[in-house]
């Protein structure tokens, strides 16, 4: 989840407040402003002509900024996609103003009433981004996919290429779409079943005001070209960490399974919603049936998403194995450079190695220092996440405060008793005397307070 949207711009002074606190950049220095301005007029001339295959973007209608461009064609029973990359490294030099600020800035931050680019918007949302307003150049990845969703990574180059279109989940049809687009998502999310991959993905929240004038959350729907277009950039990852893997190089994902606690916390949670979930049925069979369009299930989506032990990135090392559990693979982040730093530097080390030459010494060296920079990028992305859903709780039960809720005692730990309301998708916690994980209790809230982000609740007798 990125943001929580806030269509009724209800959430405008706390957001406010969320971007002082956590100092959320406003703008660029000047001096990077020019550097970006500069590096936006360097011409392309290390790239193939590759404009006569007819690639498309899919994305939020309203984005600009768009790491990836994609075609598909049939060979044989395989498909061959096309996966380009916007060619980040071609305008931002290492050391150089651009590369020093996005080393200081690690990734994109989202907030629901904008976000703080890793790059000046010159680049990010014009000469780097793939809009189809003209050649552009990108690194395309030849991704084989083979009918069982087996991938291999044929070929990556640097390549002039020209969108046909700027496509929208909210509106794309079949028909604009390369016609084995279908097939390949199909294919790749085969390959995930039989892998046994957990992963997930939860829909975004929102705030709705009701007729009542009341706010609630609501979870936006999330079409099924979203999922669908997610694969193609999960085959990529895949292809591309098993390339590196095979050169003994690389940076990757890397992320631990729920721990039991954490499972048995999602079982609770689960109850509080009224979902069914067999207890002989292991979290990794139990996701994939999940609704993202019920609530219940959407909220437990996101806990999912949450309970994990959190991913985090680690370079290459002799004799170990990077796994990534939710998607039960080696997997590298290399399809979103104009959003996050690491992804520039995986995708030249994969250009380097498809192409039988080395790996640069400084790809290499920034393989070692980027899991702390990522690490402390993620954070602060996770630290103004979890802030604007504070808020978001508690902009809508304010002006609630006197009523009583049904909830379900997800675990206690020395803080408390967490809990999860049943009618509503809020985790809080209440004074643990005397309850148990797994018990059905009643709280009143005492009091929601947006200017400090927090709930009160006690026991209800």
């Amino acid at each position: 989840m990125k943001a929580i949207g806030d269509p009724g711009n209800k959430l405008a002074q706390g957001l406010a407040a969320i971007r002082s606190q956590f100092q959320v950049p406003t703008s660029f220095p000047p001096a990077v402003l020019a550097a970006a301005e500069a590096a936006a007029k360097r011409a392309p001339t290390a790239h193939v002509d590759r404009t006569d295959r007819a690639f498309v973007t899919l994305d939020p209608a309203r984005s600009t900024d768009l790491d990836q461009a994609f075609a598909i064609e049939s060979s044989g029973s395989d498909l061959l996609l096309f996966y380009a990359i916007a060619d980040v490294a071609w305008f931002v030099e290492d050391g150089d103003l651009l590369d020093v600020e996005a080393w200081k800035r690690g990734t994109t931050l989202y907030l629901p009433d904008g976000k703080a680019g890793l790059y000046p918007p010159i680049l990010s949302e014009g000469a780097a981004s793939l809009l189809p307003a003209g050649p552009r150049p990108a690194v395309v990845f030849t991704v084989r996919v083979a009918p069982d969703g087996a991938v291999v990574l044929d070929g990556v180059e640097r390549a002039l290429i020209r969108s046909r279109a700027k496509l929208g989940y909210e509106s794309v049809s079949d028909a604009d779409l390369p016609p084995q687009f279908r097939e390949l998502a199909r294919r790749v999310a085969a390959a995930e079943t039989k892998r046994g991959a957990a992963r997930v993905d939860p829909p975004e929240q929102e705030v709705a005001e009701r007729a009542d004038g009341r706010l609630a959350l609501d979870f936006r729907v999330r079409h099924q070209s979203e999922d669908r277009n997610a694969a193609l950039s999960l085959a990529t990852n895949l292809a591309v960490a098993q390339a590196l893997l095979a050169h003994r190089t690389g940076l990757f994902r890397v992320m631990a399974e729920p721990d039991a606690a954490a499972v048995a916390r999602l079982r609770n949670t689960a109850r509080a919603f009224g979902i069914a979930w067999p207890e002989e049925q292991p979290l990794a069979g139990f996701e994939p049936g999940l609704d993202p369009a019920d609530p219940g299930q959407a909220a437990l989506m996101l806990a999912i998403r949450r309970a994990g032990q959190g991913a985090s990135y680690a370079p290459w090392q002799q004799g170990v194995i990077p796994w990534h559990a939710a998607v039960a693979a080696s997997y590298a982040h290399a399809t979103a450079p104009l959003r996050r730093l690491a992804d520039r530097h995986v995708v030249r080390a994969a250009l380097a190695v498809a192409n039988g030459k080395p790996v640069p010494a400084v790809v290499e060296d920034a393989f070692a220092r980027l899991p702390k920079t990522m690490a402390r990028a993620d954070a602060l992305a996770g630290q103004i996440d979890r802030a604007v859903i504070d808020l978001a709780e508690a902009v809508m039960l304010h002006g609630r405060e006197g009523e009583v809720f049904a909830a379900i005692v997800t675990d206690i730990d020395p803080r408390g008793a967490r809990i999860q309301l049943r009618d509503v998708p809020v985790v809080t916690r209440v004074d643990a005397a005397g309850v148990v994980p797994g018990a059905t209790i009643r709280v009143r809230l005492l009091q929601a307070d947006p200017t400090r982000r927090t709930l009160q609740f006690e026991r209800a007798e």
